[in-house]
């Protein structure tokens, strides 16, 4: 085994170890959760990186969401023309691209994506899929029903999975809602997956199907580090028992069509508010920092980078050497994980294909990692999000899910970095991701 392996294996009991530093209650640790997630991990990672069957099965998948994506994209230039064409592509009248645009490209497919989830839900597949996760999370973790019902769900809509459990939300114990906030932050939306994929398909052209499988992997990470900041010290209504999946079905095909696309549309302007908003704000403090920094590293000899994304790179410097990073690579994906904390995961995306695109580039591996490390709504917006949202919802419980945001945001960064240690550890050289 090589020393960053050695680190990945070793990274793995540290980074429970840390989330245990900061547990609620150290005493009354479940130890039958961590040990089943762990072993849920570690067989999702390696039927991914090694099973020659996972690996058919992964580019299946791949293939699948690529399809998809491609019919998306006929809506998307029909509507914004040459504007909507990703760089590189051509049309068959010989239009081409000008170019990677947010707002055009990644963000517009977001509608479609979300009124295909809508058909899925009331077509009952996706019903069925969500279910068939809940089943293995409750009955090999043993965590109640609602949690492991909204956990599942947060693998395919964002905020929204507080809806699947809505009856039970007022009853639910401190810890039961710690892990529903913690997985939410620390998976992706199907339909924001999209986004990320026409972000990173020109630079890895199998990016679908890993972001798939980091979504997924995040559910069991974010469920231990949840039950080690916030271990369960009472009884949960629905432990053992199967719940009903609470949605509100469509009066029609057209319906559900119509109704998920305007959701698309908002989360798509939502997005774009608020990250012409964060950046800019950013932006600003960035301005305030450097010419503050400036000054101090005049006056010692200093060469300390002032910026936020350099400043929070410092700050996951430690931690992308934990978990087996090479050296040579750790400033770079440091720098990318910590501005996801605050710049949103679709900058530090940008960013990362950026990187890989440049003269040097970080490797294979390291991307592995990073790209595992990244796949989670993890950032300060989205703790306002999912209070927010879940306040909504049970507005009974403010004073609870007030309390427990930064806590759910800093255990989703840490559920991240666990799914990232398993990638690097079963990582092969010539990994799928690479498109070899």
């Amino acid at each position: 085994m090589d020393t960053s392996r050695l680190l990945n294996f070793i990274a793995i009991p540290a980074i429970l170890l840390f989330a245990w530093l900061f547990s609620s209650n150290k005493k009354v640790i479940n130890w039958r959760v961590i040990i089943w997630g762990l072993i849920i991990e570690t067989v999702f990672a390696v039927f991914v990186f090694v099973l020659p069957i996972g690996v058919q099965v992964f580019m299946v998948i791949n293939s699948i969401v690529n399809g998809v994506l491609d019919s998306a994209t006929y809506g998307t230039q029909f509507v914004f023309g040459r504007l909507a064409l990703g760089p590189g592509t051509t049309t068959p009248t010989g239009e081409t691209s000008i170019g990677f645009i947010l707002a055009f490209q990644s963000l517009a497919v977001i509608v479609f994506f979300a009124a295909l989830v809508g058909l899925l839900y009331y077509t009952g597949i996706m019903s069925w899929i969500i279910k068939g996760f809940s089943y293995v999370f409750s009955k090999l973790m043993k965590i109640s029903g609602a949690e492991s019902l909204c956990s599942s769900s947060s693998i395919f809509v964002g905020v929204e999975a507080g809806l699947i459990i809505r009856p039970y939300l007022n009853k639910m114990t401190k810890s039961e809602l710690n892990t529903v906030l913690t997985a939410g932050m620390a998976t992706i939306a199907s339909s924001m997956l999209a986004a990320y994929i026409m972000i990173l398909k020109g630079t890895f052209p199998n990016i679908a199907g890993h972001l798939v499988s980091a979504s997924i992997m995040n559910v069991p990470a974010a469920i231990i580090i949840s039950k080690i900041l916030c271990p369960e010290s009472e009884v949960p209504e629905t432990t053992g028992t199967k719940i009903k999946l609470e949605y509100k079905k469509e009066s029609s095909f057209f319906e559900a069509i119509i109704v998920h696309a305007n959701s698309g549309v908002k989360l798509a302007v939502g997005i774009a508010t608020l990250l012409l908003a964060v950046l800019g704000l950013m932006a600003l403090v960035d301005k305030g920092f450097v010419m503050a920094g400036w000054q101090i590293n005049h006056l010692f000899g200093w060469t300390v980078d002032w910026t936020l994304k350099g400043l929070l790179g410092y700050i996951f410097y430690p931690f992308t050497l934990l978990i087996g990073i090479p050296f040579n690579d750790a400033v770079t994906a440091a720098k990318l994980i910590g501005e996801r904390l605050i710049l949103t995961e679709v900058t530090a995306f940008q960013d990362l294909a950026t990187v890989m695109q440049s003269s040097t580039p970080i490797s294979g591996r390291s991307a592995v990692m990073v790209t595992y490390a990244l796949t989670g709504f993890a950032h300060v917006a989205s703790v306002a999000i999912y209070v927010g949202g879940y306040i909504a919802i049970a507005p009974e419980r403010i004073k609870e899910l007030s309390s427990m945001g930064f806590r759910a945001l800093f255990g989703a960064t840490i559920a991240c970095l666990l799914t990232a240690c398993f990638a690097g550890l079963f990582f092969m050289n010539n990994s799928i991701l690479l498109g070899h």
